[in-house]
């Protein structure tokens, strides 16, 4: 710290005539030039101090969200080695009962079809884990099996559409036909779940319908996109038949506004060819699809 003197530049302009009256004021100068520095090495502490925090604070930041991708990258790793294990359980029970079936009427046996695999590829995430929780919350087997070969679709039709049912296969919606009786079978699943592969769906595709009593096989005949209110395409058709519904645009982010539909007719009683109406509106609907 400099020292003011009489002779200082600063004091240099007062009359120092030993009247005291300079000394005063050079005091009062040195006092200044002392708070004016104290109060600029406070001023550069906080800052510095304030730099310190925001530091730390980014810090923390940047590994907490380090912290939280790792944890996703791990429950994602989780939920692929668990389908390995878990998934298609339904549909072994499905086998089993099958092959125990025929094995009391008599038939030869059928050998399980082994090790199913789930294709989640064009699955929503939120789908696959609710699928996983829902193999450890509900265990009856399934009614039937949904097979649509070409989609490489294969799933079990469960009774009922509440969401659990829905997110470990297909449900028969209530009010709609029984398996095995005549009548309109609906079956609802879920759109970036089990039935996405319905988008590429054509007129003409084989829909089987596998139950433990019996086979029955469809052949696809119209599709049509309504609102979800349109409960007439459930009504009995004149001929007996399958319909398959879910939600639509198959990639609409929230709640789809319309509902997509298949319908397919029992191969005994169809008519040998889809009618050109159809076929043309199939044409258009795989178009929209793929854009």
């Amino acid at each position: 710290m400099t020292v003011l003197t009489p002779h200082s530049p600063t004091c240099s302009r007062y009359n120092f005539n030993g009247s005291g009256s300079g000394t005063e004021r050079c005091e009062v100068t040195l006092w200044t030039s002392i708070s004016r520095r104290s109060e600029q090495q406070s001023a550069r502490g906080e800052e510095g101090g304030s730099l310190k925090i925001q530091r730390k604070t980014l810090k923390f930041i940047e590994r907490s969200l380090l912290l939280a991708g790792a944890i996703l990258v791990a429950v994602y790793l989780a939920a692929l080695l668990h389908q390995k294990i878990s998934s298609h359980l339904a549909l072994r029970q499905f086998d089993k009962a099958k092959s125990e079936a025929k094995q009391k009427d008599g038939t030869t046996s059928i050998q399980s079809k082994g090790e199913d695999k789930i294709d989640f590829s064009r699955w929503a995430e939120k789908r696959i884990d609710a699928y996983k929780e829902s193999l450890l919350s509900k265990t009856d087997p399934p009614l039937a099996v949904l097979e649509i070969a070409r989609l490489g679709i294969r799933v079990p039709v469960f009774e009922g559409t509440d969401n659990l049912t829905l997110n470990r296969g297909v449900g028969r919606i209530v009010g709609t036909a029984m398996l095995g009786t005549p009548g309109n079978i609906g079956i609802a699943g879920h759109r970036d779940g089990f039935f996405r592969g319905l988008k590429d769906i054509a007129v003409g595709d084989e829909v089987d319908l596998d139950s433990t009593n019996e086979k029955a096989k469809y052949f696809v005949d119209q599709i049509e996109i309504v609102s979800p209110d349109n409960i007439g395409v459930l009504r009995q058709r004149s001929a007996p038949s399958l319909t398959l519904v879910t939600c639509y645009p198959f990639y609409f982010v929230g709640d789809a506004p319309k509902r997509y539909i298949v319908h397919a007719s029992l191969a005994s009683a169809r008519s040998s060819e889809p009618t050109q109406s159809h076929r043309t509106y199939n044409d258009q609907s795989n178009k929209k699809n793929t854009k």
